[in-house]
This record gives structure tokens, sequence and C-alpha cells, in this order.
């Protein structure tokens, strides 16, 4: 579990199954099993040596993440799992990316950026305004979220502190949304689905073949 704050960027030395990755911040206080996120997709340390740390990765990660698309030299964010001890800045974060998008546009402002990542209709569909996104491991705000666009904002701060301070239109970005309205649509969809076993549905008129909302049935005698 993460919490979307980027503790530092770290340098690709190795791309492949086996990910390398140069992060002196972080790197002398990993250990072998240890869960990390990269680029916002929680990875397993296999071996850490000085300055670097190692990942494995698999097919799905590589096709459903930017990390397949990564070269040596490409920067990448970097956090450890968070302790359940300290504040939680951010917002819930698994590590289990969703999709990737692309940035659509960057408008400039007098105070940072706001981005627009085009994806899928389905994951815009959880996405709303004034909520939660995390975007290649960055939490964020959602400003706008129309159906296949969405767009937040990008503060001095997070440019200077994340690889998006080289954020460029046509990037594809790894995208996970709130974690909590991915459980809420899920068991919405559940629940209005025409196939669900209608033996388990509630309905009135069950209530009332059982005797609920009968006269006296709750033991109210007027």
């Amino acid at each position: 579990m993460f919490t979307g704050l980027v503790e530092c960027v770290g340098t690709v030395v190795r791309t492949g199954a086996r990910l390398e990755i140069r992060a002196p911040e972080i790197a002398g206080e990993l250990t072998h099993g240890q869960s990390v996120s990269v680029n916002g997709a929680c990875l397993t340390v296999v071996s850490c040596a000085g300055a670097q740390f190692a990942v494995e990765t698999m097919g799905e990660t590589l096709s459903r993440t930017n990390l397949g698309t990564l070269a040596p030299g490409r920067r990448v964010n970097l956090e450890r799992a968070m302790r359940f001890d300290s504040r939680l800045d951010g917002h819930l974060v698994a590590g289990h990316v969703d999709a990737t998008g692309r940035v659509d546009s960057l408008e400039e402002g007098t105070f940072g950026y706001k981005v627009w990542v085009a994806c899928e209709e389905e994951w815009t569909d959880l996405i709303v305004p004034k909520g939660s996104v995390c975007l290649n491991g960055v939490s964020l705000t959602v400003i706008d979220a129309l159906r296949g666009r969405f767009s937040t904002g990008l503060i001095p701060t997070t440019r200077e502190r994340t690889t998006f301070s080289d954020i460029r239109e046509g990037d594809v970005v790894n995208i996970e949304t709130d974690m909590v309205g991915k459980y809420i649509a899920r068991l919405v969809r559940a629940f209005d689905a025409p196939e669900r076993d209608e033996r388990k549905s509630v309905t009135w008129d069950k209530l009332l073949k059982y005797g609920w909302g009968s006269e006296g049935a709750c033991g109210n005698d007027g």
C-alpha cells in the first residue's frame, strides 16, 4: 500500500523482466522482498547493491503499464510502502495500475499546469471531479472528469520532485483510479446485473410475503 507521494526519482539502468534502477536516496534502505512503487506499479525488490536495486516484472505488468516502454536512462517515480504509524498525506494507492492513458494537452497557467489525459471510458467512469487519481505513482486531485478524458493539476513542487518535470503531450502515463470508487462500482454492477440470482435478492414483495411491512409486523400496535 502506498500514498502517492513520490520519495525520489530513480534512473533505469536495465530493462526487461528484471528491471534495475539506480536510486541512491532509498536503495540502501531497501531489503529483499519489500514492495516499492515504480511509476505507480507495486513491484517486489529482489536484490540491492549499493545505490541500485532490482525488481522483477511479469508480462501482465509490462503490457498493462508504461514500464514496458522504458529504456536505460529514463527516470521513474519511486515510493516505498507506506507506514501505518505515520500521516496519510496523499490517498490510499494499491500500486495496481488499472490502465494507461495518454497526455492529451498541457495548459500552462499562472501557477503550474493543467494536464488533460485521455483514456478508455470504463476508467473515466470511475473518476470524479475533486476526487483522487494516481498518475505514474503521483497522488493528484481531479479537476475535470469527462467521458474518455479527465484533467488534473501539477503545481511547481510536484513537477520539481517527480518525472512530471519533463512531461510532454503524447506521453503515456499509468493510471490507478480511487480504490474505494472501484469497489462501490463493482457492487452496484453486481446488484444491477440481470443474471444475478433472484433468490438472493431482496424485493418489497418478498418482505411482504414473510410478514415485513404487514400490520403488526414491527410490534407497533398503533
